[in-house]
């Protein structure tokens, strides 16, 4: 089957004024790069402006801001904004309801490749996820790479971008939500029931599922392999786990 050649631009935003407007106008930024250092007016205004919509901020040299910056008019300030709005959760939720499904939702534990993040968000949709959550910390948005590599599922699968992770998870469970997560040395996805109302957590391309997570998860679940290396790249694994996922619904 042939991909369309889809063009997504990623857009960097320089300038006080600039900046500011598109934080106060709601507009979903990645992250924000400041001049460390910097305490003038506008600077503090659009620093306390991103504090209050929680964006990711860093500050950064002045040497920093010239390698990034476009234009090299940036005053000191450059933002990412995402290339796609971010959901909320009861959005996916909502979208379970209304397929008459009992929730997926898959999880990522500090994701950092975009197109891990990408692949990951293209099979999510493909096997009838209805949701991918990520962090907000240490892990990729949906920059204009992410876009391109989920090859269009980005229309139609929400993504969630949540403060903390274990909280959310903790919150989900209250609404009947059970968590399985990726990791070596778990019990084999083959002999664990994975149906009903579900959360699959797949952990960082290095580290794996962080610790406090996989505390939280009710399940550990193990990929068998019986290669010559010791694991997965994390968009094949959630690929892997997702579709056992699918398999035992459809039984």
């Amino acid at each position: 089957m042939g991909e369309k050649n889809i063009e997504i631009k990623s857009l960097v935003i320089e300038g006080r004024n600039a900046v500011l407007e598109a934080l106060r106008s709601g507009k979903p930024i990645d992250k924000l790069f400041v001049l460390d250092g910097c305490q003038d007016g506008p600077i503090r205004t659009i620093v306390r402006e991103a504090k209050k919509h929680d964006t990711i901020l860093q500050f950064v040299g002045k040497e920093r801001l010239a390698q990034l910056s476009e234009t090299g008019k940036h005053q000191g300030v450059i933002a990412y904004v995402a290339a796609y709005e971010y959901a909320e959760i009861e959005d996916m939720l909502e979208l379970a309801r209304n397929r008459g499904e009992e929730p997926f939702l898959i999880l990522l534990d500090n994701i950092e490749d975009p197109h891990n993040l990408g692949a990951i968000i293209r099979t999510a949709n493909l096997a009838g996820a209805h949701g991918v959550i990520i962090p907000k910390r240490r892990a990729v948005g949906l920059t204009a790479t992410v876009a391109r590599t989920s090859a269009g599922a980005l229309n139609y699968t929400p993504v969630a971008k949540v403060t903390n992770l274990k909280k959310t998870m903790e919150e989900l469970k209250e609404q009947g939500l059970w968590f399985v997560c990726a990791d070596m040395g778990g019990t084999s996805m083959y002999e664990l029931n994975l149906k009903g109302p579900i959360g699959l957590v797949i952990g960082n391309e290095g580290d794996g599922v962080s610790r406090l997570t996989r505390e939280t998860c009710d399940f550990i679940a193990s990929i068998p392999m019986k290669g010559d290396i010791d694991s997965l790249n994390a968009s094949v694994a959630a690929g892997v786990l997702a579709y056992e996922i699918v398999r035992q619904r459809m039984m």
